[in-house]
């Protein structure tokens, strides 16, 4: 929210944040509403951490002539289970960033974490409960179970994304055109979503010592 202004929450989840009625931000994606005000994962994750992925000049010619925009590409997340990806353009890099930062808390995800791998299984939340790939244009990437103590064998941008949602050892694939940075962002950014899709039983869930969203 901006600094010195009080917010006023527009939706009902927000009021139901502001007011009190819910506290904790694993009961907003019980509740599966959607968030549409950054304000409330400011209230409910308070400790999120910033990344900024890539800072990119964006050029459109105009019958005014050549416009030069900056395009800014933001992962935040606590460490601790949710992780959230923006993209933005503006005139100047400071407001894209802004922009991107706040797409990135509307577009907040839930992480599940445990230990899939057959070579640790120590049920701890240090990596991911199974394998899991995400996509984005010709970019798929892959996140494998890892014992703990590997830590992110993954490209830089990957472990950036992987490191904000709290995970700690994982062996990653990637495949296609990777050197383009939003896209290895936002197919990391998705196979961390595909966590939270697969349908599990409780018998799996506590074999991999599996917990979503954050811990404590």
């Amino acid at each position: 929210m901006e600094e010195g202004k009080e917010w006023e929450p527009a939706t009902k989840l927000g009021k139901m944040v502001k007011g009190g009625e819910l506290t904790d931000i694993r009961e907003v994606f019980r509740l599966g509403m959607p968030v549409m005000e950054p304000e409330i994962i400011d209230y409910l994750l308070p400790d999120m951490e910033e990344e900024v992925i890539d800072i990119s000049i964006v050029q459109r010619m105009h019958k005014s002539g050549r416009r030069v925009r900056f395009r800014a590409t933001v992962a935040i997340g606590n460490k601790n289970g949710y992780v959230g990806l923006g993209k933005s353009i503006a005139k100047e890099v400071g407001p894209a960033i802004r922009k991107a930062i706040r797409e990135a808390k509307l577009n907040m995800i839930e992480v599940r974490r445990g230990c899939g791998s057959w070579e640790c299984k120590c049920s701890k939340t240090h990596s991911v409960p199974f394998e899991v790939q995400g996509s984005a244009g010709s970019v798929r990437v892959r996140l494998i179970p890892a014992p703990k103590g590997i830590g992110l064998a993954a490209g830089d941008v990957s472990k950036k994304v992987i490191a904000l949602a709290g995970l700690t050892d994982v062996w990653s694939k990637s495949f296609g055109q990777t050197k383009t940075t939003i896209n290895t962002a936002k197919a990391t950014y998705d196979a961390l979503r595909q966590t939270s899709m697969v349908k599990v039983t409780g018998e799996q869930a506590r074999a991999v010592g599996m917990v979503e969203g954050k811990v404590g």
